[in-house]
């Protein structure tokens, strides 16, 4: 049955009756977002070092996003109040304009081998480029089922690259990996090659490792939000003059992009994917033009709605990793219900652009702190030992009184207890 991402009213359900909704239409069992089903203690102590725990983020599950013709609910892990709810609302904005449109370059990753004491770069170079062949079947060697499964190495790339330490050969293997990760793959082929590029270039290997800046492996996304839910014209050229001044200001590029990340690295996480990785490469993406810029570009279109743009690398996978160890990853990917590493992609740059513009539209109309301070008073008042309903009632008093503070969360919470005495 196709998932319908559209579940108003959400937000007011228990969260046992939030889980039985989302996965309805799903692959994913309800009990497997249960803690004691999540990462346990014996599975932590495989995947890390000297563990000695496990640490709870919030999982929530962002809705209204229409993709490509295709409805998704959304698995997001963050502590940060408002991330879910922004994307959410900006997400339904799009909907009802046919949502948005994604596209990717591809599943490909660059491996990287440093050459060094080498005596004629150019000339070693050629060489390299010459016994292309020979390598790059030597890499494919290097894992048969990625290439029975249509990928694998296939090209090379040779730069000399001028160094405070004198002129460095450093090849470039260009390596689809399907719908991996693909850091194990390249980094095994790399291992492999650097003997024979140490050997042709008449140096020697030294680093031998994937590169994070992915862009080979770009996700393009765009979408329509209407004016009329964005709160009118004036705001719609409200966000185009956010958007230029984030575009023209690295300084406000950088909290501009931190907005996409939000969205971005929210998802990576839930799925088990590496952010550390991802994050890298989007913001050496935010400098491929010689300076850090936005990520995102907006404008307005004829109809006078906004028209939102966002190209990023995005290196996740479905396999390997965290992805298949964590159980609560496998059941966040079920619920997004996504065919290939491909598509992830895809839903993770939209989450990223409706996250961008949510932020966006809430600076440049009533503030960003209003929505951001009114959820942040909720988790103030649970600090503050408010439990159940008490939660809410507190919250509301602390906005009420706009004092969005640790002390008056427990001063409100005395009162609201005494009061019921």
């Amino acid at each position: 049955m196709p998932v319908n991402s559209r579940i108003p009213g959400l937000r007011e359900l228990s969260v046992q009756d939030r889980r039985a909704k989302v996965t309805e239409h799903s692959a994913a069992d309800p009990g497997a977002f249960e803690p004691r089903d999540g990462l346990g203690l014996d599975q932590a102590d495989q995947m890390i070092e000297n563990a000695v725990g496990v640490f709870g983020v919030p999982l929530g599950v962002a809705t209204n996003l229409t993709l490509n013709g295709r409805d998704y609910l959304v698995p997001m892990a963050i502590e940060e109040p408002s991330v879910v709810a922004a994307a959410s609302n900006a997400a339904r904005m799009a909907r009802g304009l046919g949502g948005l449109r994604a596209a990717t370059t591809g599943p490909v990753m660059i491996s990287q081998v440093q050459l060094v004491d080498v005596p004629n770069p150019e000339d070693a170079r050629f060489a390299i480029l010459e016994a292309e062949e020979e390598i790059i079947a030597h890499a494919n060697e290097q894992d048969p089922v990625l290439v029975t499964l249509g990928g694998g190495a296939r090209s090379l790339e040779v730069r000399a690259v001028p160094t405070a330490s004198g002129t460095h050969l450093v090849v470039h293997l260009i390596v689809d990996v399907r719908d991996a990760m693909g850091a194990n793959a390249v980094n095994t082929m790399a291992e492999a090659l650097a003997p024979r590029l140490a050997e042709l270039s008449g140096g020697r290997s030294l680093l031998r490792i994937l590169s994070n800046k992915a862009d080979r492996r770009l996700v393009r996304v765009r979408g329509e939000f209407d004016a009329a839910l964005l709160g009118g014209s004036r705001v719609v050229d409200d966000i185009v003059l956010a958007g230029a001044f984030a575009a023209a200001d690295p300084y406000r590029a950088a909290t501009h992009n931190k907005g996409i990340m939000n969205g971005i690295s929210a998802v990576v996480l839930a799925t088990g994917n590496d952010t550390r990785a991802v994050e890298a490469g989007c913001h050496s993406h935010a400098v491929k033009d010689g300076r850090y810029t936005a990520l995102s570009r907006f404008e307005k279109n004829a109809a006078g709605n906004l028209v939102g743009t966002l190209e990023v690398p995005l290196a996740v996978g479905l396999v390997g990793g965290a992805t298949r160890a964590h159980p609560t990853a496998q059941a966040a990917i079920a619920l997004l219900g996504v065919g290939s590493a491909l598509e992830l992609g895809e839903v993770i740059a939209a989450v990223g652009l409706v996250q961008n513009l949510a932020a966006c539209r809430a600076l440049a109309a009533e503030g960003i702190q209003r929505g951001h301070m009114a959820l942040h008073a909720r988790t103030l008042a649970a600090s503050a030992g408010a439990v159940g309903a008490e939660v809410s009632e507190v919250a509301a008093r602390m906005v009420a009184a706009g004092r969005i503070r640790g002390e008056y969360a427990r001063e409100a919470l005395a009162e609201l207890r005494g009061s019921s005495d």
